[in-house]
């Protein structure tokens, strides 16, 4: 290590992927460090509907659907949603149809006063959240787009902002206005382990849980929102 930190030595690719490794270095940014280094890039990006990526396709999918009635949906490193279960689509009703053109953004969804905003009881909360997590992301991973859309939607000083932080978003703090009800909701977010593509390794799905009974009791009663006309087949959305 003294050798290559000096100048004195070049590091092999198996050194770089190893630092690469214990850094957490996302595999994009380890296809740019192999480049740096001489040597060829090893990790591949493919759509999630390739036929190559058809088993981890079908994960998710499996995923999504084990977390019914409660809604789950799956997004890239930009927050495009990739795939949902069929407890999400109802939440689409009221939404702008601009707002659902592929690529459907989560977060503009989730902050747009067209889109999920009206509904969330705790909206400065949800977007310190979002705030917190995708400045952690581009610290790690700069990106354009990313940028962009923290700017336009979570700059502090923005016209939709506040400076409002959260001490930890382990657990998610969303309240939700639902028919005259308030429904309380945490979520979790799941990732692949041990990705070779790097489109693996950007996919994240996030699961949403109620926060007490009475949360439960609305998708789980017989006329919730997971039981509601048109949504017994199970449906999901990718987007390349």
């Amino acid at each position: 290590m003294s050798l290559v930190e000096t100048g004195k030595s070049n590091p092999s690719a198996d050194m770089v992927l190893r630092l690469a490794d214990q850094l957490d270095v996302p595999l994009r940014d380890r296809n740019q460090l192999l480049l740096a280094a001489g040597f060829a890039p090893r990790y591949t990006e493919r759509p999630l509907d390739d036929a190559a990526l058809s088993a981890a396709r079908d994960a998710v999918d499996r995923v999504l659907r084990a977390r019914e009635p409660y809604p789950a949906l799956a997004f890239d490193r930009r927050w495009n949603i990739l795939m949902t279960n069929r407890a999400v689509e109802p939440f689409f009703a009221d939404v702008d149809p601009d707002l659902l053109q592929p690529p459907v953004n989560l977060v503009r969804l989730g902050l747009d006063p067209s889109g999920f905003a009206p509904l969330v009881v705790n909206l400065a909360d949800v977007r310190a959240v979002f705030r917190s997590r995708i400045t952690r992301q581009l610290a790690m991973a700069p990106d354009a787009e990313l940028t962009a859309l923290y700017e336009e939607l979570l700059e502090p000083h923005s016209e939709n902002a506040s400076g409002r932080s959260v001490q930890s978003d382990v657990v998610i703090p969303m309240i939700l206005r639902l028919h005259g009800r308030q429904v309380r909701l945490f979520s979790t977010i799941t990732t692949f382990g041990t990705p070779i593509y790097i489109t693996l390794d950007e996919v994240a799905i996030e699961s949403y849980y109620p926060a007490d009974a009475e949360s439960a009791a609305y998708f789980e009663e017989p006329d919730g929102i997971a039981s509601s006309p048109g949504m017994r087949q199970h449906r999901t959305t990718a987007h390349p």
